[in-house]
């Protein structure tokens, strides 16, 4: 994966951001990189991208799982529906 859609995907997630106010208590977020890093690694493992195209509802379940996990979060995969969207066109590049 290049930078450029490395650093988009970052844009987007922080551009959300699904973790709100409590961003600024976090002192290594770094403006999501390790989850973009871990949605990416996700990707390449779960779904054996870039070799098999990724679905929507796949991705949105990717990153609902990582955020969750990384945030304490509780977000549904319909909340990670939008996000997904637009990552996912940068992955159709």
């Amino acid at each position: 994966m290049n930078q450029d859609k490395i650093e988009r995907f970052k844009a987007i997630l922080k551009k959300w951001n699904p973790i709100g106010t409590a961003e600024h208590s976090i002192p290594d977020l770094n403006d999501y990189e390790t989850e973009v890093d871990d949605i990416i690694f996700n990707l390449e493992i779960d779904c054996d991208f870039p070799e098999k195209s990724i679905t929507q509802k796949q991705l949105s379940k990717i990153i609902k799982e990582v955020l969750n996990q990384a945030f304490d979060l509780h977000l549904t995969n319909s909340e990670c529906d939008v996000p997904s969207e637009e990552i996912l066109k940068i992955l159709k590049e």
